[in-house]
């Protein structure tokens, strides 16, 4: 739907000025318009909204992308899904919506015969990281590109 896309961006939007007041300096940046349209017109995107009412409270992207500088050949990029972009906003934080995100995301990965549930975090967010853990995800390896923030990645089997 066209009004997703303003939707993503202020969930996105939302969760950079939170972590910007936290001190961490993760998504300072604009959301990409261009890949978040591209990916709601090929129908990944995915958004959880409250009813009644329909205010959506969290987005997350669901593909098979592998970004080709942190996922190699040996990796076997095609035996997972990916998960980019996950945002909840404040208001519904601490209701469970990451983990039953992610939960969704690892169900859909097995019904496609993938193995695993992957995505890539920030490097220096060990708040994230220690929720990705909690979520069942272990840590592959730190990918330390000069010119990508992002680069934890972690798997989680399905």
């Amino acid at each position: 739907m066209p009004e997703d896309l303003t939707t993503v961006e202020g969930l996105l939007t939302g969760a950079s000025e939170w972590l910007a007041s936290r001190g961490i300096d993760q998504w300072q940046y604009p959301p990409h318009r261009d890949r978040i349209q591209a990916a709601i017109e090929a129908g990944t995107v995915y958004l959880i909204e409250r009813v009644p009412g329909g205010e959506a409270v969290a987005t997350l992207q669901l593909d098979g992308f592998a970004d080709p500088e942190f996922w190699g050949p040996g990796d076997d990029p095609g035996e997972a899904l990916y998960v980019h972009r996950m945002a909840v906003r404040r208001s519904a934080a601490g209701e469970g919506l990451g983990d039953g995100m992610l939960d969704w995301a690892a169900e859909r990965a097995a019904r496609e015969g993938k193995r695993w549930l992957r995505l890539d975090a920030w490097k220096d967010n060990a708040g994230l990281h220690a929720f990705y853990k909690r979520a069942g995800f272990h840590i592959v390896r730190i990918v330390d590109l000069p010119h990508r923030r992002s680069g934890a990645l972690f798997q989680r089997a399905v």
